[in-house]
């Protein structure tokens, strides 16, 4: 959507996520902050009755302007500070259960499409976002309205045929990139390729640098115990991870490894790295959680568009009882408006190519 004015603020498209989890809740409590409205400008994707239920439960007056999904109008220069694409095709949104099913997974399917549509870099419509936020998703709900996609990340990757891509966290305190995702742990050794290891150290290299550090210090884990202890404890080690490092530092990259996972977030979070890239999901996730639960935002580094997500999942168990918080949330919002002046002022954001677009 363009602005309809001389308002120069990114547009920043947010997606409800699933209904029945606390979506709805994060993105009105976080919104509702007037210094961040005053921020950029936003596109709910999304419903809005859950919407305004959820900010009926925290006492908060809506603040946005409704426009249905498929109305005209969505065409159209649109100079409101928030507003919501509504959804009506999904009308029985209030009466689903708060639990994975197959409408709630298509309902946030359906917004989150849309929402990255929008975003691509050759949308030059009314319709056009700078950067997307995307609200929890459930995988489960995902899977039993009939898609395969394991999360956003992959589905991005896809949408916007990008070679390369991975999940990045960024927190106050600690930064990690992850080798790999969402496959189970069993499989993580066969998945984990030269290549595999060396695009999160690129790809998070060149992250870092759009977050102003000029030369990242990254630190790579290990997969094994200690690193492999020299081969006692696996070859992934020197089969895999050091010649990937050694790639890294070829291309300029400062880049070492492979560090023992069980002490190498210690000093990162002390400040001797900027990065650590962990070889799979928990390696990563556990310290990084841990340390700064509430404070680090899901960056998918690597496709042309830029989204970003808070650090949690549904929270189904807590849906609908006003207990959500919006902390993780507001990080979001705020590191996508951070990335959206970025990319305005480079021309340019890290492609899964290695270049610059």
């Amino acid at each position: 959507m363009t602005n309809g004015n001389d308002d120069n603020r990114p547009v920043i498209g947010i997606s409800m996520g699933d209904p029945s989890g606390i979506g709805p809740e994060v993105v009105v409590k976080a919104l509702a902050n007037d210094e961040l409205r005053s921020l950029a400008r936003f596109v709910i994707y999304g419903a809005n009755g859950p919407l305004t239920l959820a900010a009926d439960h925290a006492g908060i007056e809506p603040f946005w302007y409704r426009v249905p999904a498929d109305s005209s109008r969505i065409d159209s220069p649109i100079s409101e500070p928030v507003i919501v694409r509504d959804y009506q095709e999904f009308g029985d949104l209030l009466s689903l259960p708060c639990e994975p099913n197959r409408h709630s997974g298509a309902a946030s399917k359906r917004f989150v499409e849309d929402a990255i549509s929008d975003c691509q870099p050759d949308a030059e419509d009314a319709r056009g976002v700078d950067a997307i936020v995307t609200a929890p998703i459930s995988k489960q709900a995902w899977r039993l309205a009939g898609f395969k996609w394991p999360g956003h990340t992959e589905l991005i990757a896809h949408r916007t045929r990008c070679r390369r891509s991975c999940m990045m966290f960024e927190a106050p305190r600690l930064k990690v990139v992850l080798a790999t995702i969402h496959i189970p742990l069993m499989d993580v050794r066969n998945h984990l390729t030269i290549g595999q290891v060396f695009d999160p150290i690129d790809l998070g290299h060149q992250a870092c640098q759009a977050l102003g550090i000029e030369t990242p210090r990254i630190a790579v884990c290990g997969l094994n115990p200690h690193a492999g202890e020299g081969g006692l404890l696996g070859d992934e080690e020197t089969r895999v991870i050091q010649p990937a490092i050694d790639m890294a530092r070829r291309a300029g990259i400062q880049a070492t490894g492979p560090w023992p996972a069980d002490t190498i977030f210690s000093d990162a979070v002390q400040g001797h790295y900027d990065l650590v890239v962990a070889m799979y999901h928990d390696q990563g996730l556990i310290p990084l959680k841990l340390m700064e639960q509430g404070k680090s935002t899901n960056w998918t580094i690597g496709p042309p568009i830029i989204r970003t997500s808070p650090d949690h999942g549904t929270a189904f168990d807590i849906a609908g009882t006003n207990r959500a918080e919006a902390t993780s949330m507001e990080s979001a919002i705020r590191l996508a408006i951070r990335l959206a002046h970025h990319s305005r002022k480079q021309g340019s954001l890290p492609d899964g190519t290695g270049q610059r677009i």
